[in-house]
Order: structure tokens, then C-alpha cells, then sequence
């Protein structure tokens, strides 16, 4: 049984020196890529993922868009941040959190970029410089919000108008046709009663009769 596992164990370890001689032969032949460093550090560029130390961007205007929220100090395992702000007063009377100073202690830093992830407004962020060194350590504590910088206002966005809800089309009833009243018969008109005739006049007038008297003699 011991036999065995000595056999076992002695070609496992000739199976990966062979693996591992494989690789270094491969890169024996490779190509090799030198960067001649320091003479080209103008044309050297290092990778955008790559993390130097951290940063604050400004624009124009001097103007960052950290709020001294604190949330990056204390997401910092190593307490390389400390955010210190004050409370002033608004035009309309409210009270505002303001940055005064924002020191990042880069011999500390871990570079671990948990800062960058808990910042909601996006205020920090890794640059790609890598020359770091110094010969005082007091050096790498760097204040990164500039002097007389302030935080940015954000334009007030217009909301879109929403669109006027469409009343809902209500389908016409059907008009329910009226009953129908019961046809009533005719009753038959009664005859009129006939008036009696009235007798006609004749058309000439009736002719008066003079009675004849005798003549009576003339006076004498």
C-alpha cells in the first residue's frame, strides 16, 4: 500500500514539473516588451482601470460636487479619509451642510475603492498617476477640495408635463324602444240626425191681391 502511494506521489511530481517547464519554454520564445522607464514617461499611459490615488474633480468654476455627507469616511476601513464640514445658513433660512476641508491620507490607503462606491453624488474617483513616492511621509496626506472651491448647485430640471389622462370612452346604451300602446279600435261615428228639410220658397214673390172695391161715383 505504501509502495503505492510513493509511486503515485513521484509521477504526480514529474507530471507538473514537465507542465511547469512547458510554460517557461513557452515564454522563453515570447516576444519581450520593455518599457523604457523613465525616458518614456511623456508617451506612458497606464490603463483606465488602473487606481494611482484618489481625487476630486473641479470644474471651471471651482466647483466640486462633494457634500460632506461622510459616507466615504466612513465606508474607509482604514480611516484614510476625514471629511470635516460646518452648517450654514440658507437664503430661505434652512441650514446647510458645507465641505471645509477633505484630507485623503494615501500612505494608509488600501486602494480598495469602497470610498468611490459609497458616494452618492460622485464626487470622488481614482486617477492613473503611480508616482507617488516621497521622501517625507507628511507629504502623502493631500487636502484634495482646493481652496475656495464650493460645492456645485444643481440646475432645476423640468418635469416633463404629463400627459391628461383620456377619459374613458363609455360605450352609448342601447335606447330601449318605448312600449308600444295598445291599439284602440276605431268606434264608428254615429250618424248625424237628419234635420227635416225646411220648405223651399218659391222664387217670385207672392202677388198681392187688391180687393175690387165697387166704384164708388164720382163727386159731383
Amino acid at each position: 500500500m505504501s509502495n503505492n502511494n510513493y509511486f503515485s506521489g513521484l509521477f504526480f511530481g514529474i507530471k507538473s514539473l514537465l507542465i511547469g517547464l512547458g510554460v517557461t519554454m513557452k515564454e522563453f520564445f515570447t516576444r519581450k516588451i520593455t518599457e523604457q522607464y523613465p525616458e518614456n514617461r511623456k508617451e506612458l499611459k497606464m490603463f483606465d482601470r488602473f487606481r494611482g490615488r484618489l481625487i476630486m474633480p473641479h470644474n471651471e468654476n471651482n466647483e466640486h460636487k462633494c457634500i460632506g455627507c461622510g459616507l466615504c469616511q466612513m465606508a474607509c476601513p482604514n480611516g484614510s479619509i476625514k471629511v470635516t464640514t460646518e452648517m450654514l445658513e440658507a437664503e430661505d433660512g434652512k441650514k446647510k451642510r458645507s465641505l471645509v476641508k477633505y484630507e485623503y491620507d494615501l500612505g494608509c490607503c488600501m486602494f480598495c475603492e469602497l470610498c468611490i462606491t459609497a458616494c452618492p453624488q460622485g464626487a470622488i474617483e481614482f486617477c492613473t498617476d503611480f508616482e507617488n513616492a516621497v521622501f517625507d511621509r507628511a507629504k502623502l496626506v493631500q487636502q484634495l477640495n482646493k481652496p475656495g472651491s464650493k460645492v456645485a448647485e444643481k440646475k432645476p430640471v423640468a418635469k416633463p408635463v404629463a400627459p391628461a389622462a383620456a377619459k374613458p370612452v363609455t360605450e352609448a346604451k342601447p335606447v330601449a324602444p318605448a312600449a308600444a300602446e295598445p291599439a284602440t279600435e276605431a268606434k264608428p261615428a254615429a250618424p248625424a240626425a237628419a234635420k227635416p228639410a225646411a220648405p223651399a220658397e218659391s222664387a217670385e214673390a207672392p202677388v198681392e191681391k187688391k180687393e175690387s172695391n165697387p166704384e164708388t161715383p164720382a163727386a159731383v
